[in-house]
């Protein structure tokens, strides 16, 4: 073989064949996509609902879209890059939608159910999680994308509807809300 076939293969996505099986029914090359990508799912969701609860939700969420769209992934970028994409746009879509229907029921006020709930999700954060948490949500939502998932302020822009230079200026404000806070304690 020579060098630039190696090469070719060395960055060949790994989850091609699954994604080509599963988009035509393979529930068994679904299932494998899921075990490989779903904490990574998790994790980014998580952090941008930011409690356990709606991030299992909309993992769930992620992947029952994931199932209808396989058919419409081109590989022009890898099935993970693609993944990252379809998770953040679910996510933020959904929470737009709870948080619409929030607004237009009135619940009553269980301070300490909301309280013993907080405290349970506390104890399983770092703390630079704990203070993510803290940020107002769509402060939240592009400092996760830019400054933890790696995304530049265009594709940040882009994902959530907003310029690049709100996407910079929410990032700056972030940094300094969370270094405040970092000070306090």
């Amino acid at each position: 073989m020579t060098a630039q076939v190696l090469t070719h293969q060395a960055f060949e996505d790994p989850d091609k064949g699954l994604v080509r099986q599963a988009a035509q029914g393979n529930m068994q090359a679904f299932q494998q996509l899921f075990e490989r990508h779903h904490r990574k799912v998790y994790s980014l969701v998580w952090r941008l609902a930011g409690d356990s609860d709606t991030a299992h939700d909309l993992t769930q969420e992620v992947f029952i879209k994931l199932w209808d769209a396989l058919g419409s992934f081109r590989g022009e970028s890898k099935f993970s890059t693609w993944l990252h994409t379809v998770a953040t746009r679910v996510a933020i879509s959904e929470m737009r939608k709870q948080k619409r229907w929030r607004q237009d029921v009135s619940l009553t006020d269980d301070s300490h159910y909301a309280a013993n709930l907080e405290q349970q999700e506390s104890a399983d954060l770092g703390e630079l999680d704990k203070l993510i948490k803290r940020l107002p949500e769509q402060m939240r939502w592009v400092f996760v994308l830019h400054c933890i998932e790696g995304l530049r302020h265009d594709e940040v822009a882009e994902e959530l509807g907003i310029a690049v230079g709100t996407s910079k200026a929410q990032v700056h404000r972030a940094r300094t809300l969370l270094e405040e806070w970092l000070s306090d304690e």
